[in-house]
């Protein structure tokens, strides 16, 4: 009887412990969520001043003739690419190969006039040992051989002028590069000249190509200050800037800037500024818009991933693991994208536990407790 009494108090406790914990794991806070956590990647980049501008010519003239008349052929296509001294559009040349034959003829008779002259002053010379002439007359015809003399100046430089205007009536790209649309069509009456000439098409030069940005006075300031340091160290005032255009990703167009303006804009308080790059493609053409990145020297950052940042209003937060293992909120500014991840340039130390991923839960929030598992921040690798 006893034995049975034992028993029975036993599972009298037995039962009185399950329902202790039962009661106590419903009571309980449920366990603490998993996440990964990294310290930041600290690593030594390349700092970037970001602009936007336009991409313009290195070249650009406007093609004019020098002589006037009618139109008689073009040598090109709308929109191609010329050498320098192609030959895009051909005047009337019959009106200027006449006057060239013209001034060819006033050359010969010029020289028979000086050879006539000459003729006369050596007789004449020869005249005065026998006093058959005065020296008076010997004066004259020598005037008479300096006036034939400068007369065939006169018309060989006139020959000259009607060659150069016959040479003219061939109108030639003055660059190479990109030639636009033809402005005036064969058979049209043009004028020539240096005012009032009819433009017939324009070229640019495409490569090299300039990238024109305005950059504000404190960039235009650190730049100035990393030039002066960069020429120290290699010598060369050249810095470096790389573009892309709106619809690329990467930055893999490389130039760097080759003017500054001399004077900043005193109303908007910028200064205009200048890179230029290759374009052996001619891909890039002027006027096209697009983004540049300016060297600005190389610090010491914190990368973290784009993802563990999180918007609070205007702020930036990344959440971190603190004491007791709370999640604890950090504001931080932000920097550039480098190897896929973004600079932190305040808000962040090397020995802060961000939280990578599990961060999706929503029992992951500030001051709540998790349980930290460890993980690694690494750059992302872009072909």
């Amino acid at each position: 009887m006893s034995g049975s009494r034992s028993i029975g108090l036993m599972l009298t406790a037995f039962s009185a412990s399950i329902v202790s914990a039962s009661i106590a794991l419903a009571q309980g806070a449920p366990p603490a969520p998993p996440v990964q956590v990294s310290a930041p990647l600290a690593k030594r980049v390349t700092n970037w001043d970001e602009f936007t501008g336009r991409f313009e010519a290195s070249e650009q003239v406007e093609v004019r003739a020098r002589v006037s008349g009618f139109l008689d052929s073009l040598h090109f296509r709308d929109g191609a690419l010329v050498q320098k001294g192609d030959l895009l559009f051909t005047i009337d040349q019959r009106p200027y190969k006449l006057a060239v034959d013209v001034a060819r003829a006033d050359v010969a008779r010029a020289k028979a006039q000086v050879e006539l002259a000459q003729n006369e002053v050596e007789r004449a010379e020869g005249l005065t040992q026998n006093r058959t002439i005065t020296a008076r007359d010997v004066d004259q015809r020598r005037a008479n051989l300096n006036s034939a003399i400068g007369t065939q100046q006169g018309a060989e430089a006139n020959l000259k002028t009607a060659e150069l205007n016959l040479e003219w009536t061939q109108v030639r790209a003055p660059l190479a590069g990109r030639i636009s649309n033809r402005r005036v069509d064969p058979g049209n009456l043009i004028a020539g000249g240096q005012s009032g000439a009819t433009l017939l098409t324009t070229i640019v030069a495409v490569n090299p190509i300039y990238f024109t940005f305005d950059a504000s006075e404190a960039d235009y300031l650190r730049s100035s200050r990393l030039a002066g340091d960069i020429r120290k160290a290699t010598n060369s005032q050249n810095i470096p800037a790389e573009a892309r255009l709106s619809d690329e990703a990467v930055w893999n167009r490389k130039g760097q800037i080759d003017f500054v303006d001399n004077a900043l804009n005193a109303r908007s308080g910028t200064i205009r500024r200048r890179a230029i790059f290759e374009n052996q493609d001619q891909f890039l053409t002027p006027g096209t818009f697009g983004r540049l990145r300016v060297y600005a020297g190389e610090v010491d950052a914190l990368l973290v991933p784009d993802t563990v940042i999180v918007s609070d209003q205007a702020s930036k937060i990344v959440l971190t693991v603190g004491p007791e293992n709370k999640v604890v909120p950090k504001p931080v500014v932000l920097g550039q994208l480098t190897e896929g991840l973004r600079v932190v340039t305040k808000g962040l130390t090397p020995d802060d536990k961000v939280i990578i991923s599990g961060f999706a839960n929503p029992m992951v929030r500030p001051g709540g407790t998790v349980t930290p598992q460890p993980g690694e921040i690494k750059p992302v690798v872009t072909n």
